[in-house]
């Protein structure tokens, strides 16, 4: 079994679409194993977002990021890191297949509605930085 993180946007909340879907990933035969609801801070978003740190747009998605909790959640299942991110669909919505999470829901590059772990390196990191091996089950 594999696990994989995903993050539950400030636009998901806004339009409370985390019940939504979390059905599509339960549907899709995918475990919750952990699941809560933070408010991001500047040193959490630039360790996550490290890669983009020194892009000029930094500072609209610690904006973004940060202008309301979040809902972050472990998934389980055979290939989840795979399932999830077809299922969520290419970064901007406007180029996501018909039916992705970010093409029924997104907005644009920023106000896509989820963020998925990209790959099993990228995935044990993210459950470490966001959960504490108790917070698992």
């Amino acid at each position: 079994m594999e696990r994989t993180l995903i993050i539950f946007k400030p636009d998901a909340m806004e339009q409370a679409l985390v019940g939504r879907i979390l059905a599509r990933f339960e549907a899709a035969h995918l475990r919750i194993v952990a699941m809560k609801m933070i408010r991001l801070d500047d040193v959490l978003l630039r360790e996550h977002y490290a890669h983009l740190a020194e892009r000029p747009f930094f500072g609209a998605i610690v904006a973004y990021m940060t202008s309301r909790p979040v809902v972050i959640a472990v998934l389980e299942g055979e290939g989840a890191i795979a399932v999830v991110r077809e299922m969520t669909g290419a970064t901007d919505p406007s180029l996501a297949e018909k039916g992705t999470i970010r093409r029924d829901f997104g907005k644009d590059k920023t106000h896509n509605v989820i963020h998925s772990s990209d790959s099993q390196e990228g995935a044990r990191a993210e459950i470490k930085r966001f959960f504490k091996a108790d917070e698992l089950f």
